[in-house]
């Protein structure tokens, strides 16, 4: 079919319209092509932020979980800020020891096993025939192995012994004592309760596998028994629990943090909403903690309840939550740097790249990004000096760069597209900013959450095993369990002796002071090596 040539559009007749008639028909159009103008921008803004998303959310799925940025290297020398550092050192005085200001070394990898493992001594020996003539025979180790000796299940079985008195013509019956149960009348030994509890809290292992496991062991142990032993224990751990919080409330400073957790059996919440497992990490220098506490609200009366009666700097996100208990108890609040870092990583790596190479203009995420590193690099040259020294340091050097950075954080956000997320990361650096360098007014202070977000990392990682708890019992339940062995951990204590150590002796400590010999840094049990 023969198509037809389009008719050309129609110009309107302008010969019968007065001038100012004209003018008003040529504004009316310049303002139709203003609006189709700013339509246009605003479509184009919009794609681009959802480009940006698309962007990010390609990379948090199938890229590696790294805040290290590509382009970082070539932004900031660390051979400058060094220099600096050793700059410092030079301006001690003279009556300040080597020891107190130590420098940075690096850790050598470890040679052989370690020493208090239990070694068994096996000899290779020759025959009598392969001896005759020889002037003498000597041993010379020639390897070290391994052996992993496999774990087994065993019967304890208790015999109580009795003796049988006459007494005025009766039997009087006299028996053994028998040993005090924490659960009471309970089939599981406190070794493999403390063993079921390490199991899922300190390796992640759900408590079907555990069930497996037992089974090939040569007894079935199932899964849903087990849980009633966590959770019955619960109750009996409270009491020490409740003293390590008042411990940790007695000190000066405390990291706090929370995560989601899904609990399937909540009064008045769904399965599917969010519930929260809270954190707190502190206490005095040598009596550190780690307390995990559940609750299915995120409100700040939550950490009005945990803190009650602490006064001292608290650092955490900014989280406005954490605001209520500031007020509420005249507690200084420091910001967490980790936090407006990742912000700014996540906007770098979103960015659209334009062109690569050492000489390509870095993105202003890039570039905010490199401020935040030049700070984690002073923390990294100081982390082994004194307190004194390490407030110093950062007057003298942190404080001029956080001024540099804030500058140019006032300078540029407003030419940052609004809602993109580098805009949200310069945004959310200048609320917080009256927090974030709290860091620098006192030695002893972390310049991030870290501590604390390393003490919730093992749950988080535990939860992609077991996912969700199914009642509010359990849940509490495993926030008491974290608490236990994070604390162990944090006093330099292998998990698993030290949860054995309580239950062994937690039925029977009826007192305050028998109770406060359970505190981990009371417990006499060899230290975990650091290497």
């Amino acid at each position: 079919m023969k198509k037809h040539a389009e008719a050309p559009s129609q110009m309107p007749d302008l010969s019968g319209l007065s001038a100012a008639e004209v003018m008003d028909l040529v504004a009316g159009l310049q303002q139709q092509v203003a609006a189709q103008q700013t339509a246009l921008q605003q479509r184009n803004l919009y794609i681009q932020l959802l480009e940006e998303r698309l962007r990010l959310q390609r990379i948090q799925q199938f890229a590696a979980r790294s805040e290290k940025s590509a382009v970082q290297a070539h932004l900031f020398d660390e051979t400058e800020l060094e220099a600096d550092i050793e700059a410092l050192h030079d301006q001690l005085p003279d009556d300040v020891e080597a020891q107190d200001a130590p420098r940075p070394s690096r850790q050598r990898r470890q040679r052989g096993f370690s020493d208090t493992l239990v070694r068994e001594r096996i000899e290779l020996t020759l025959s009598e025939e392969e001896k005759v003539g020889a002037t003498k025979t000597f041993f010379a180790k020639v390897k070290e192995e391994l052996q992993f000796i496999p774990a087994q299940l065993k019967v304890l079985e208790y015999w109580q012994e009795k003796a049988v008195f006459p007494l005025e013509g009766n039997d009087h019956l006299l028996a053994a004592e028998r040993p005090v149960h924490p659960l009471g009348k309970c089939t599981a030994s406190t070794s493999l309760l403390a063993y079921v509890i390490t199991s899922k809290y300190a390796d992640g292992l759900p408590l079907y596998r555990l069930e497996g496991m037992f089974k090939r062991l040569g007894h079935a142990v199932s899964r849903t028994q087990m849980a009633n032993w966590i959770i019955r224990l619960n109750d009996v751990f409270t009491p020490l629990i409740t003293l390590m919080r008042e411990v940790q409330n007695s000190s000066a400073y405390l990291q706090a943090d929370e995560t989601r957790l899904q609990v399937l059996k909540e009064d008045g919440k769904t399965a599917q909403s969010d519930k929260w497992m809270w954190v707190t990490r502190g206490g005095p220098p040598d009596q550190p903690s780690v307390l995990f506490a559940y609750d299915p609200s995120r409100g700040g009366s939550v950490p009005v309840r945990l803190l009650d009666d602490f006064a001292g700097i608290l650092q955490a996100d900014g989280y406005a939550g954490y605001g209520q208990v500031c007020r509420a108890n005249g507690i200084t609040r420091i910001g967490c740097w980790d936090h407006a870092r990742r912000k700014f990583v996540e906007a770098s790596k979103a960015a659209k790249v334009n062109a690569k190479g050492k000489n390509a203009t870095p993105a202003k995420a890039e570039v905010g990004l490199s401020h935040i590193n030049k700070l984690y690099a002073i923390e990294r040259q100081i982390k082994d000096l004194s307190e004194a020294e390490r407030y110093r340091i950062r007057q003298e050097l942190s404080l001029p760069r956080l001024e540099a950075f804030k500058a140019w954080l006032e300078a540029n956000v407003t030419r940052v597209m609004k809602g993109s997320l580098t805009r949200q990361a310069m945004e959310y650096t200048l609320n917080q900013w009256d927090f974030l360098i709290g860091y620098c007014a006192r030695g002893d202070l972390h310049i991030s959450n870290v501590l604390a977000e390393n003490a919730i990392r093992p749950f988080a990682v535990g939860r992609r095993a077991w996912l969700f708890a199914d009642t509010s019992r359990g849940a509490h339940a495993s926030a008491t369990c974290y608490s236990l062995i994070e604390t162990a951990k944090a006093n330099g204590l292998e998990p698993a002796a030290y949860i054995h150590h309580v239950l062994e002796r937690i039925a029977t400590a009826d007192t305050l002071e028998a109770l406060e010999t359970l505190l981990p840094w009371n417990v006499n049990l060899a230290p975990v090596e650091k290497k």
